[in-house]
């Protein structure tokens, strides 16, 4: 059974960054992303076989990133400011050294 994203229109609620940010930190146990057009969207925990996938991926590119240390590789868990204004947590990510670098300690931190 495959469980989709529930998404909210909150078209006359806009959460600042700082709210969305405070709204994922206190609601932990639940993984939040945010699409450029401001919705909500609560994502569901995925499958086995999803999961084993998602680890192959992210393994693979730690162990690459290792070889080459040419960036910086993260997880699920990480959410990714876009330039279209969402609010996006991919499978696995990877960020080349020099842009992870340029960013202040603040941004890394969000």
């Amino acid at each position: 059974m495959v469980i989709s994203p529930l998404k909210l229109n909150l078209d006359t609620v806009h959460f600042t960054d700082e709210q969305f940010y405070q709204l994922c930190q206190k609601n932990s146990d639940l993984k939040f992303e945010r699409t450029s057009a401001g919705e909500l969207i609560i994502m569901p925990p995925v499958g086995g076989e999803s999961g084993n996938r998602e680890a192959d991926m992210i393994a693979d590119l730690v162990i690459w990133n290792r070889q080459t240390k040419l960036g910086y590789t993260f997880s699920s868990s990480t959410i990714f400011k876009l330039p279209n204004g969402g609010d996006r947590s991919p499978d696995a990510a990877w960020i080349q050294k020099e842009r992870w670098e340029a960013l202040t300690p603040e941004q890394k931190l969000k």
